[in-house]
């Protein structure tokens, strides 16, 4: 009987690759269309006084973090999961008709998912909690498509042939149980008509109130940024590094150390985002304390990246896949010791509610989150359809370009920040404010203006990248996986 390599079926990861380019690009448009209103508020005005409802800056603000947060990031995860899960479990999809079938309608669902989002937030109907805007009958909705998420992640590992699990494995498994504990504690909530027989059908109150809405919101907030925005995009590098490198992880002991301690220590620093309230003194604290811990083990993955091109560094230089992914762990290093730094009560007390925190943020999700899923993409673009990558060159271009956009971006929110935490604590000889607000809105306008231009830059980024993969789609040079570098990051 001949003895044939295994067949792997891309169907249900083209979908999500669609999907993440289209929400990608979504995203961060409206991202740049809120950044400019910021600098130029009259932007707002160009639609039209019959759109302008629509277009103003509470109504675009939570549809761009969630077409970022649940849009692209999440549909980078599911394309990566459907490649990287059938692969190192050497299994095919097209092995289970069940998880076919299952995965099919969880694609269906959430493109019902995401109509509804985008509907419900332009004509202003939310819960008003930052990340969690939806009211619950796409609460219901979520879940059934996360549960679907969970079926094809321990369905696949049911059926595979390879009986270790790769490191990369353990955290998709992390993503799939953090965020469904996260949102399901967080997001518990009553119909109001149920309860005062008054109101819309789908509107909704929280059970939580006060403080200890507060303390949950933030408990999910900042966990938010650890299962979404971390742990599946460790588990993407950790593949597509050593794959796109040739080089085998530098220490897989090491990256399960980071696991196991990224897991316990990030669930107690969600505290630090309500540094000065009404919280009790010691969560405050342990929220600080726990956050200052957390950069061992997120440096640990960081290094284990880095180190895992060591005398190889030269294909920095030619490889443009190699170029996104280091920088993405530089990223990665930067924002994890940045956040942590802003934890510390007393950088806190200048740093809160600045536009320092934006730019920490955004060093995070562009630099390291959004360099990691396109490098993560481009990699699978030849081996899914069976294409050479259409430009390298326009790969090259991309990568300088987005590095100058987010470099700009950070920067200018940094001194943003700073600028708005020194003036707000000034005082004269008597004790009064120094600056009124106005003052300070006055003295940013230049840094609004730069981070708007970094935005677009970065927007075009995304425009060059959706070309490149249109193209090899459809116009690349066909190859074989065999002509394809194709290490095995589970060598030693």
């Amino acid at each position: 009987m001949e003895n044939r390599p295994l067949e792997y079926d891309y169907t249900i990861a083209k979908l999500w690759m669609f999907m993440t380019i289209v929400l990608g690009i979504v995203g961060m448009l409206i991202g740049v269309i809120l950044a400019w209103e910021l600098a130029f508020p009259s932007v707002n005005l160009i639609a039209g006084e019959g759109l302008a409802e629509f277009t103003n800056f509470s109504r675009l603000r939570p549809l761009h973090t969630d077409a970022v947060i649940f849009g692209f990031t999440v549909s980078g995860i599911m394309a990566t999961w459907f490649y990287v899960g059938q692969r190192v479990l050497k299994v095919s999809m097209a092995e289970s008709k069940f998880l076919m079938v299952t995965a099919k309608l969880q694609f269906a669902l959430y493109l019902l998912a995401v109509v509804a989002i985008v509907g419900s937030l332009l004509l202003g109907i939310t819960t008003s909690k930052e990340y969690a805007e939806f009211e619950w009958p796409i609460d219901i909705l979520i879940v059934v498509i996360w549960v679907l998420f969970g079926i094809q992640i321990f369905g696949l590992i049911g059926i595979r042939r390879e009986k270790s699990l790769y490191i990369s494995v353990w955290y998709y498994i992390a993503t799939f149980l953090g965020i469904a504990m996260l949102y399901l504690f967080n997001n518990m909530e009553v119909p109001t008509a149920l309860v005062s027989g008054a109101g819309a059908w789908y509107h909704s109150v929280s059970m939580y109130a006060g403080t200890n809405d507060a303390l949950v919101q933030w408990w999910y907030g900042h966990n938010a940024v650890a299962f979404g925005f971390t742990v599946p995009i460790v588990a993407m590098i950790y593949y597509f590094l050593p794959k796109e490198s040739g080089q085998a992880v530098y220490s897989y002991k090491l990256s399960l150390l980071a696991f196991w301690g990224l897991m316990f220590v990030y669930l107690w620093a969600g505290g630090h985002h309500l540094l000065f309230s009404t919280v009790p003194d010691w969560m405050q604290t342990m929220g600080s304390v726990f956050s200052v811990v957390l950069i061992l083990p997120s440096w640990g993955s960081a290094i284990n990246m880095l180190l895992t091109m060591k005398g190889e560094w030269n294909q920095v230089a030619t490889n443009p896949l190699i170029k996104f992914m280091v920088l993405a762990s530089t990223f990665y290093m930067f924002s994890t010791l940045e956040g942590p730094i802003q934890a510390i009560k007393s950088v806190n007390a200048l740093a809160h509610f600045t536009d320092w925190i934006v730019g920490h943020v955004h060093d995070g999700v562009l630099g390291w989150v959004s360099f990691m899923i396109i490098a993560a993409l481009l990699h699978m673009a030849p081996r899914v359809y069976k294409r050479e990558i259409y430009s390298k060159s326009l790969m090259n271009t991309q990568f300088w370009i987005q590095t100058l956009g987010v470099v700009l971006y950070f920067t200018s929110m940094w001194i943003a920040g700073i600028t708005q935490g020194m003036m707000w604590r000034a005082h004269d000889e008597f004790g009064n404010l120094a600056y009124s607000f106005i003052d300070t809105v006055t003295v940013l306008h230049p840094y609004y203006t730069i981070r708007a231009v970094g935005g677009t830059l970065y927007f075009l980024g995304m425009f060059m990248w959706a070309w490149n993969m249109y193209k090899t789609a459809t116009a690349g040079r066909r190859v074989e996986e065999s002509e394809l570098q194709s290490a095995s990051p589970m060598a030693a």
